[in-house]
């Protein structure tokens, strides 16, 4: 009998053991860890298989995606096209002259930024639901970075200049993070720092436009929330209750309409052309009652034609190149963020894909071409995407529909938007900022994770009550200190056997999970860094102290420790001497160690530094953690019966 269990218990140990032979070239590893960094998705695969032309023009076509869906493009899918491209048209006009406003430009620039960016996106964009123009935070994060340089008071043309310049940047820095496929920069804004700063920019902007719906002509160029109060206040006899009025009317109407869309949502388009029906109405009503020389302050004159070229009005003199620089990669970064997140949520729904490296080149195209043309940032804004995707479109030619309907406009009927009351397009900038400001998904992130919704208010409450520099950077800045805790500071858990399986499970999880006498599993589920070696080296010894003390409760001794690393993908020269310390030290106790379904990055390396091998010994490396422990308990038997034989 006795024989029989040993010949088993050695059957357990050696079968299928560990591959520890397995070795790749350099070369290999390092363009395997490139290609999971840079290219997870390997949008080439497949290509080698090809002709060299067919790869060409397979290559062609990732970076032109145009030329994937023009050729199978048909009636059937430009008529569902032509009626979102005139919906979004609709909305692009009053939203583009209000955001125009909103970053001190002249209002012409705000229909310019919606004709030829949308033209750009069709060709290059990925997504079938986006819908391209300017979007309010990026406006207002660009005029309180830009107005600390340039007042758009004093020297408007300079002002200008340095918006084309930062889109400029912004448009290079976007296409090389596409090109290089970096994307992963962008990832570093989470979703809880998007929703913060941009409910707190949103509330900024509602603030600021109590100066359009007061009809002031003063107001503070300073963006936190003391300074927009004190300047309303400051200049309260600007006030004009004509202008309140008007402005609470148009509010009213706006509300209304997106409560109509949300009661019968196949009445979406009266929420979609609300906003332009706001921009008729007032701007007849001021031209009936000349309501601008009765506190009714309006847009001025727009004047006709396309878009001027813009090239060589770009400003890269020392002076203002710092400033452009940093207007352009902050906005860059808070345009892809939103423009991609956008067309990410639009595809899931149709269960669609859209490639984000694609989308950054598709959006540092359009804006440095739109700053050769008179146009500044332009990306993918939620609310005029949202009702792309509500009209019913099928491809981004609803963008080139979009473009042509805002041609007619340029070439035609610009003049017309003279008379727009700027209370309207305050009333309009109000309503859209709303939505923004989430707090139904403040008390989610309060309920889910505390720690995120630390981060979602320090967004928040940087914007409002300081800048939207502090606001976004501090709350980046305690992000990525969170991952670096989740780095430094990984989880460890004991394991123990769910009763009747082979199967082991954190006994906090699980406590019905059983431990094994004398012997201790952990697992390890991070790499394994100089970051956290000297934790994990800490961790471990205290599990081994703990376990100890619980054995000697059951008079019994801890005898083995064993490391599941299925979750450490990788290990550096710190994280092999933290295991070699570990052995030395549990070895001095008489604690065997062994290790259980390590990775091929990490035998790779425990081979070649010769752990395993001088260290621990290949019989001590296994497959799964119950041949790991079989291994142990047969250990064990042997070194009793050995220790009974010598006293017999």
């Amino acid at each position: 009998m006795g024989t029989a269990s040993g010949d088993d218990d050695r059957h357990v140990m050696h079968q299928g053991g560990v591959n520890l032979s397995a070795r790749r070239p350099f070369s290999e590893a390092l363009r395997s860890g490139l290609a999971e960094t840079f290219f997870p998705d390997d949008p080439f695969r497949g290509f080698g298989a090809l002709p060299p032309k067919e790869r060409a023009w397979g290559a062609l076509k990732y970076f032109v995606p145009a030329l994937e869906w023009v050729p199978q493009y048909g009636f059937d899918k430009f008529k569902f096209d032509l009626l979102a491209g005139i919906t979004i048209a609709s909305l692009a006009i009053p939203q583009g002259i209000s955001y125009a406003r909103l970053a001190n430009l002249p209002p012409i620039i705000g229909l310019y930024s919606s004709f030829v960016p949308p033209l750009l996106y069709a060709v290059f964009g990925s997504s079938n639901n986006l819908a391209v123009g300017t979007v309010a935070a990026a406006s207002l994060l660009l005029a309180s970075i830009i107005e600390d340089a340039v007042s758009p008071e004093d020297n408007p043309e300079l002002y200008l200049h340095l918006f084309y310049t930062s889109a400029f940047f912004t448009g290079i820095f976007q296409t090389a993070l596409g090109v290089f496929r970096l994307g992963l920069i962008v990832d570093f804004l989470s979703r809880s720092t998007i929703t913060g700063f941009m409910g707190g920019t949103a509330m900024i902007i509602i603030m600021q436009q109590l100066k359009g719906l007061l009809g002031m002509k003063h107001f503070t160029s300073k963006t936190d929330l003391i300074s927009v109060v004190g300047s309303i206040f400051k200049y309260r006899h600007e006030w004009r209750w004509q202008s309140a009025i008007l402005g609470v009317c148009f509010i009213l109407f706006l509300l209304s309409s997106k409560h109509l869309k949300k009661k019968m949502p196949h009445l979406f388009w009266v929420s979609a052309i609300a906003p332009f029906m706001v921009v008729i109405i007032g701007g007849v009503f001021d031209f009936l009652v000349h309501g601008d020389e009765h506190g009714i302050p309006i847009v001025g004159d727009l004047k006709k034609g396309i878009n001027p070229i813009s090239i060589s009005q770009l400003r890269f003199e020392s002076k203002h190149v710092g400033i452009v620089v940093k207007a352009g990669l902050l906005s860059g970064i808070l345009a892809l963020a939103e423009g991609i997140a956008v067309g990410r949520s639009l595809a899931m729904i149709k269960n669609e894909q859209i490639d984000g490296n694609k989308e950054m080149i598709a959006f540092g195209m359009m804006n440095i071409v739109g700053s050769f043309t008179s146009c500044y940032l332009t990306t993918g804004p939620f609310s005029k995407s949202a009702v792309n995707f509500d009209a019913g479109c099928k491809t981004p030619m609803s963008n080139v529909v979009m473009s042509v309907c805002i041609l007619l406009v340029l070439l035609f009927l610009a003049p017309l938007f003279k008379y727009t009351p700027l209370v309207a397009l305050s009333s309009i900038i109000v309503v859209a900022m709303i939505g923004l400001i989430k707090v139904k998904e403040f008390i989610r992130l309060y309920r889910v994770d505390k720690f995120d919704f630390c981060i979602c208010m320090v967004a928040f409450v940087g914007v409002v009550f300081f800048t939207m520099v502090i606001g976004l950077s501090a709350s980046v800045g305690l992000s990525v200190l969170r991952a670096l805790l989740y780095v430094a500071r990984p989880a460890t858990v004991k394991l123990g056997n769910i009763t009747g399986t082979e199967v082991f499970r954190d006994v906090k999880q699980y406590p019905h999970a059983k431990s094994v006498p004398n012997i201790l599993v952990l697992q390890l589920g991070s790499p394994i860094y100089f970051v956290n070696a000297g934790y994990l080296r800490e961790r471990i010894l205290r599990w081994v102290e703990d376990e100890e003390h619980i054995c000697k409760g059951h008079g019994q001794d801890l005898e083995c420790l064993v490391l599941d690393l299925g979750g450490v993908t990788s290990i550096d020269n710190t994280g092999i001497g933290m295991l070699g310390e570990v052995h030395k030290g549990l070895d001095r106790k008489g604690i065997t160690i062994a290790l259980a379904n390590p990775r091929l990055q990490v035998t790779e390396k425990l081979v070649v530094s010769g752990y395993i091998k001088d260290t621990i010994g290949e019989e001590s490396v296994f497959l799964t953690i119950t041949d790991a422990i079989a291994s142990c308990r047969y250990g064990l038997r042997r070194f009793r019966g050995k220790e009974g034989c010598s006293e017999v």
